[in-house]
């Protein structure tokens, strides 16, 4: 689906610049640390991060997303290690980052929801951060992005339940108006949730 996606847009879905989350929590972007953007989509986030001076690496699945993350990293002459992963089938590697970010990943159900968030604890360090972005299921009644199944939204009490041990240093849902692209437009509602690995 997201390959099609992509392929059919003649430009960038969700456009070049990075996530106003990522933007509002760079103080978590420390340079020289490594970092791992889950499903990067067209790479405005890990290069945002790579400009930081981040190590990041950044797992998609569709190839014209790949394509275009690899030109915008050229564009702003940072390096990001692009990597095409089916991210639900994948070997995560243990404790091998500082952050792990996952921004609007919201394209799987509770199952595959479990397997996602145990792949990014598994790739932490110990004492890693997590950021995670997305939309509440309230974000149905605005339909100005995200998919069309509450299910597949966060909510403040489920990530605090699923990341339960964890150091939780936010967990905010608001509403507030995106525009990011043509994927994310209007009013939204949103949930912005920062944790720390235990050890």
């Amino acid at each position: 689906m997201w390959e099609e996606r992509y392929s059919k847009s003649g430009d960038y879905v969700f456009g070049k610049d990075p996530a106003r989350f990522l933007v509002e929590h760079s103080a978590y972007l420390s340079p020289g640390q490594t970092a791992l953007s889950v499903a990067d989509g067209e790479g405005r986030n890990s290069v945002y991060m790579a400009a930081k001076g981040m190590e990041v690496t950044a797992y998609e699945f569709a190839p014209t997303a790949i394509a275009r993350a690899r030109d915008l990293a050229a564009e702003h002459g940072v390096s990001v290690d692009f990597r095409e992963v089916d991210i639900l089938n994948h070997d995560w590697p243990e404790d091998a980052f500082d952050l792990v970010a996952g921004i609007f990943i919201q394209f799987v159900g509770p199952d595959a929801r479990r397997v996602q968030f145990e792949g990014m604890k598994r790739s932490l360090k110990p004492g890693g951060v997590l950021l995670l972005h997305g939309y509440t299921p309230e974000q149905l009644e605005h339909g100005t992005g995200g998919p069309p199944f509450a299910e597949n939204m966060y909510t403040e009490d489920q990530l605090a339940t699923d990341f339960a041990g964890w150091e939780i240093l936010e967990n905010r849902a608001y509403e507030r108006e995106v525009q990011e692209g043509r994927g994310h437009v209007g009013m939204s509602a949103l949930i912005d949730f920062v944790a720390r690995k235990p050890g």
